[in-house]
């Protein structure tokens, strides 16, 4: 307690900041909701918060080790200069030290309270994320969103796994809705942010390939996910209530990017990026509301 009383308050958020809690905490809802859809009832909500807080700390571990290792790519970009490490405020051993806690307390909480299979699939989307990804595919393809954006798809199977202990085609269709979203969300992004994903050298959409191509593949993208979204209705996983939702914000994602592929502005850009975020949250929603109503009648 001594120790942790003499850390400054700065360097508390400067580790903080590290572990991206934003991007965290959206990524721990989607594997709380797989939770929730694993069963017919409520599940057993001891394990719900281990596994929450196991897979929340790997992820937290993750998005440290991405911060350490583009650490010179953030110091070029205004995006994300301020951090600790692209400042040099905070140290390499510092960072793999909390890292390290993180990700070891995470994977002793899924193991031992949770289940094997939901702590390895977590130390995969670790492994996919801080190093497949971070390491081999941003630096050294456009597609790497893409390709990449399989472990940031993981949390419902993750969230699935620790309850049912496997992980159903019904889990993957959540984890294919989630990789077919992520292109356009972060296109989006990248967009408004071509500049310094140019000067930091990142062969991102945009930078490689132009706005206008860009533009067309957040268009086809959308289309395509308000079609994946349709899935969970036309297989009888989820009833009348969540196919609307996903019509309505299905429509609406297109018509974002409908406008964006016809008359492109950086503020639109922002709107569609913010709006992918809130879409994403409330189709998740409506995964478990429409879930409950089924299960209740």
């Amino acid at each position: 307690m001594s120790s942790l009383a003499a850390t400054p308050p700065g360097l508390l958020r400067q580790y903080l900041v590290l572990t991206k809690p934003r991007v965290t905490q959206l990524a721990v809802f989607c594997a709380v909701i797989g939770m929730f859809l694993a069963t017919p009832g409520l599940p057993d909500m001891q394990r719900v918060v281990a596994a929450t807080a196991g897979i929340w700390l790997l992820a937290a571990a993750a998005f440290a080790i991405n911060c350490l290792i583009e650490q010179q790519v953030d110091a070029r970009m205004l995006r994300t200069a301020r951090r600790a490490t692209a400042q040099g405020t905070i140290s390499t051993f510092q960072v793999l030290s909390l890292s390290s806690l993180l990700g070891g307390v995470g994977m002793l909480v899924l193991y031992r309270w949770v289940n094997p299979l939901t702590m390895w699939l977590t130390f995969a989307t670790f492994v996919g994320y801080a190093v497949i990804y971070t390491v081999i595919l941003k630096p050294h393809t456009p597609q790497n969103i893409v390709i990449g954006g399989l472990s940031g798809a993981m949390p419902p199977a993750l969230g699935w796994a620790a309850i049912a202990d496997s992980v159903p085609a019904e889990a993957w269709l959540l984890v294919l809705i989630i990789f077919i979203w992520t292109p356009p969300h972060f296109w989006a992004l990248a967009l408004y942010r071509t500049n310094d994903y140019a000067r930091a050298g990142l062969p991102m959409l945009p930078v490689t390939h132009g706005q206008q191509f860009t533009r067309l593949h957040i268009l086809l993208y959308s289309v395509a996910l308000l079609a994946t979204t349709l899935l969970p209705y036309i297989i009888g996983m989820n009833g009348w209530l969540y196919l609307i939702a996903a019509l309505v914000l299905g429509l609406m994602f297109v018509r974002y990017a409908w406008r964006l592929y016809k008359n492109y502005s950086d503020e639109l850009s922002r709107s569609m990026f913010r709006f992918s975020i809130l879409y994403l949250s409330l189709l998740f929603g409506a995964l478990l509301v429409d879930h409950w109503l089924i299960v209740g009648t």
